[in-house]
């Protein structure tokens, strides 16, 4: 395992700046909301900000505040943060985050986490946190041969803790993130619980058939979903390469491709910088543009297309943190053939990316499910 700290050249910033400032662009929509996609207005204010105002050496001293590390795993390179807490009982933990997130979504939640007591809790709560990036994503490597799916990470993720010295440990995840947890959760090892926040269910057909006003509001979530906006992982799992040109040339066109997603998935009320600032977006975004992973990064679509609807039935235990604004939201009777669920909490507020917009309600949870495992 060899120590790591981001270091973008200000060769690649500069270059960022000039694209912006040389972009062409489009005439405007035609409608005066987002059901054609980003605003013209909004984002060329947005890319104006990342050009002049933004400041990525904020963001990169912070995340350099963690530990992080490199590790080769069945033959790729896995970046991951590693922050060990300073209780010596703290209970090992997988962060796993998802698309189009990063290890970003958890920079909120890791002091907490791992320091509890700093932050007004108990020493008890404390975990040791393992936060990687995926395949493909961030500053781990980029495949350069298909077979990378969410079985592979899984097992890349068990070896990676395993690795570390931690023979007990719980894993949690959203997105891909819950897809890979759910594998993991299959999968035993040395995992002995999992928390999720966005876990599969499936509505049975007597529920399509005749639902109740609770199943309705969730079946017709779902159809939004699917009808308006999930364009995304159909051109990601099909031809990832072929948007991935785009992605990776042009970052107006990778903004607009992530930060629609901030405004969609979040619980923003119509604008995303209600639920993120800004500069939280931009860092993201930002994280993508430096290492060039918008088409590795939708690859993983390719490889994972059933993911989400296959496997067997999760035995360990499972928690489920259920925030109102999430894109597909299953109810606990859906999600139980699937999981042997012994925690769920209806969140009062938040969306798809938990950790990143409600981070004292992600933490709580996560805390009280992982109490009793310890």
């Amino acid at each position: 395992m060899q120590p790591f700290a981001i270091d973008v050249p200000d060769s690649v910033l500069d270059d960022l700046r000039r694209r912006l400032r040389e972009t062409r662009w489009p005439e405007a929509e035609t409608v005066d909301d987002w059901t054609q996609g980003m605003p013209l207005a909004y984002t060329r204010q947005l890319a104006e900000y990342w050009a002049a105002g933004y400041d990525w050496r904020v963001r990169e001293a912070a995340l350099n505040g963690f530990d992080q590390f490199v590790t080769e795993i069945d033959g790729l390179p896995i970046h991951f943060i590693h922050q060990r807490s300073p209780h010596p009982d703290a209970f090992p933990l997988l962060l796993t985050h998802g698309w189009p997130g990063s290890i970003i979504e958890f920079g909120k939640v890791i002091g907490p986490l791992t320091d509890p007591v700093a932050y007004g809790g108990r020493a008890e709560d404390a975990f040791h946190v393992v936060c990687p990036s995926l395949p493909g994503y961030g500053f781990s490597g980029k495949p350069a041969v298909s077979g990378w799916g969410v079985d592979r990470i899984a097992a890349a993720w068990e070896t990676l803790m395993t690795r570390l010295g931690y023979d007990r440990y719980g894993a949690q995840g959203g997105d891909w993130g819950a897809a890979v947890t759910t594998q993991i959760g299959r999968n035993v090892g040395h995992c002995v619980g999992i928390h999720l926040n966005m876990p599969i269910g499936i509505p049975p057909k007597e529920v399509r058939e005749n639902p109740n006003p609770a199943e309705r509001e969730a079946l017709a979530a779902g159809a939004q979903y699917q009808r308006w906006d999930s364009g995304y992982m159909k051109q990601q799992g099909t031809r990832p390469q072929t948007v991935g040109y785009g992605l990776v040339d042009s970052p107006v066109a990778l903004l607009a491709w992530i930060v629609e997603k901030f405004w969609s998935w979040t619980d923003c009320d119509g604008h995303p910088e209600n639920a993120l600032t800004r500069d939280e977006m931009l860092d993201n975004v930002t994280l993508y543009w430096v290492t060039a992973t918008g088409a590795s990064s939708a690859r993983l679509y390719w490889e994972s297309k059933r993911a989400f609807t296959n496997g067997d039935r999760v035995e360990l235990p499972t928690g489920v943190a259920a925030f109102p604004k999430e894109i597909v939201r299953p109810l606990r009777s859906w999600c139980e053939p699937n999981y042997n669920i012994t925690h769920w909490t209806a969140m009062p507020r938040g969306g798809h990316f938990a950790a990143f917009e409600q981070p004292e309600l992600f933490t709580d949870d996560v805390r009280e499910f992982f109490a009793t495992m310890r």
